[in-house]
């Protein structure tokens, strides 16, 4: 049997990939330029570790480039609908952490991995787009913010 949802747009489909990867990119790099930091590092010796680094950048920049997809994607799907597949991120840092920082990976991390991709699965089922319920199909709330 058919379901009777739409399929989300390639549109939708790619800002939230790239919503993930992204976050992905964001966080390993806060790690990197964390790492540079002494530990009990004051507030002067954090910022003077972390800003000169590369990956401090990195971050920056991809945050500005997630601050832009996130627009376009919350512009094309609610935001009940896309922002759960943002914990997709977890399945990805977990497994550069584990790779490329050489981080131990609990049984309890993975199967919190595991119940995130069940969750993210279950919210796949759901309409990506609420049917108008009038004209802006932003209801009260849309309407007080106009």
């Amino acid at each position: 049997m058919k379901s009777s949802l739409a399929r989300p747009p390639p549109a939708v489909l790619a800002g939230l990939a790239g919503a993930v990867v992204l976050d992905t990119i964001i966080q390993i790099s806060w790690k990197l330029a964390a790492s540079r930091v002494p530990a009990g590092a004051d507030i002067p010796a954090t910022l003077l570790g972390v800003l000169p680094s590369r990956y401090f950048l990195i971050a920056m920049l991809a945050f500005a480039a997630q601050l832009w997809n996130w627009l376009r994607v919350l512009a094309r799907a609610d935001l009940s609908y896309a922002q759960p597949f943002t914990a997709l991120s977890y399945l990805t840092v977990l497994g550069l952490s584990a790779g490329m920082l050489q981080e131990r990976i609990s049984g309890h991390q993975a199967a919190g991995v595991g119940l995130i991709l069940l969750g993210v699965g279950c919210i796949s089922r759901t309409p990506y787009q609420t049917p108008p319920a009038g004209q802006s199909g932003l209801g009260q709330a849309g309407e007080a913010i106009r």
